[in-house]
């Protein structure tokens, strides 16, 4: 009787420890994963909070959170099914679709740059552009779906390099890795985000202190620093943003021509670089990288500009076209309209589709 107690509780133990190995073996690989994707978890946080810009200190937290929810969504229920599936079955679709999002990041950073230099010219384009949101009932709702979208773009490279970074895995360490990822990455920016979009608000906290002591002193100053600086961090955290969309756009794509034997432009950046940095070989690091980051860029900014005219003629028509059938076929799902016959029409009827063309 107590042999065999004993023999079932080494066994319990046993599978215990495979099961602890198996832990360490996912978080050994979610953190190899991760550090391969750190830059663009970098620039994902440089852009987020633009979208939150202009909003009141009320809905600021609450945006962070909608957008943080579906870029989990993504992640977890989009991408990583679709990324080890892909990866497994047709592992040739992943370079162009990434390259396809790649060129939207490039535009929409593109879009940015062209706002800055001519507003009209731009603003005129963007009123031939249909709202992102299927239904929105609020600039809230588009900036939420506007912000999603981006984040869906840099969601899935940072997904495919994950990926990318334990190929020897097998398909279910890869699965909890990718989820491991997904959820840290997520929360971390997110995280990230919310801190700074609020410091602004704690710094007016701290700057209403009315300790006397040297310490109360402090807080006062530095609550004043964070409510002045605030607005010029986020400023300058906009501009970084709109950069590293047309940076991580352009560097995505020169890796994907060079997938496809177009490697004279990915050789010819890094060269560059190179000689940049051997004439000034006290800074070289520093030289090689940004003389590296500005070519991507400037790649990028090509691809977007190319692809703003392109946008206006195909993708947008195409898009509205979209939106009408898909408020028809709502329209169809929900019956004839209500008459004087069927009884009393509300006065809130058809209000919620207002937006849809």
């Amino acid at each position: 009787m107590s042999i065999g107690l004993l023999a079932v509780v080494d066994d319990v133990v046993a599978i215990a420890k495979l099961a602890a190995a198996s832990l360490d073996d996912v978080a050994a690989q979610a953190a190899k994963a991760g550090a391969k994707a750190a830059a663009i978890v970098i620039d994902d946080t440089a852009v987020t909070p633009r979208y939150v810009i202009g909003f009141v200190a009320e809905r600021e937290l609450p945006i962070v959170g909608r957008i943080a929810l579906g870029s989990l969504r993504n992640k977890l229920l989009i991408l990583l099914p679709c990324t080890l599936a892909l990866s497994y079955f047709l592992p040739s679709m992943i370079t162009p679709l990434l390259m396809f999002g790649a060129a939207y990041l490039c535009y929409e950073g593109t879009e940015k740059v062209f706002e800055a230099i001519v507003p009209h010219r731009a603003r005129a384009h963007e009123a031939k552009l249909e709202t992102v949101a299927l239904n929105p009932r609020s600039l809230e709702d588009e900036k939420v779906a506007g912000a999603i979208k981006t984040d869906f773009i840099l969601s899935a490279e940072i997904m495919t390099i994950a990926l990318a970074a334990v190929p020897d895995a097998g398909i279910v360490m890869q699965a909890l890795a990718l989820a491991l990822v997904g959820i840290g990455i997520t929360v971390a920016v997110y995280g990230l985000v919310a801190l700074i979009v609020k410091a602004d608000d704690v710094g007016m906290v701290l700057a209403k202190y009315e300790g006397r002591s040297m310490a109360g002193g402090l807080r006062r100053a530095i609550g004043r620093a964070l409510v002045r600086g605030m607005p010029y961090f986020l400023t300058l955290l906009g501009a970084v943003g709109t950069a590293a969309m047309i940076w991580v756009g352009g560097g995505i794509i020169v890796h994907g021509l060079e997938v496809y034997g177009v490697h004279w432009l990915g050789h010819a950046i890094p060269s560059t670089a190179e000689v940049a940095a051997g004439a000034l070989t006290s800074a070289a690091g520093a030289v090689r990288w940004a003389v590296e980051i500005f070519l991507l860029g400037l790649v990028g900014l090509l691809i977007g500009a190319a692809c703003i005219p392109l946008v206006g003629l195909v993708f947008a028509p195409a898009w509205r076209l979209f939106k009408v059938f898909y408020a028809s076929t709502k329209g169809r799902d929900r019956g004839p309209p209500a008459t004087a016959a069927n009884g009393p029409v509300s006065a809130d009827h058809g209000k919620e589709d207002a937006s849809v063309p």
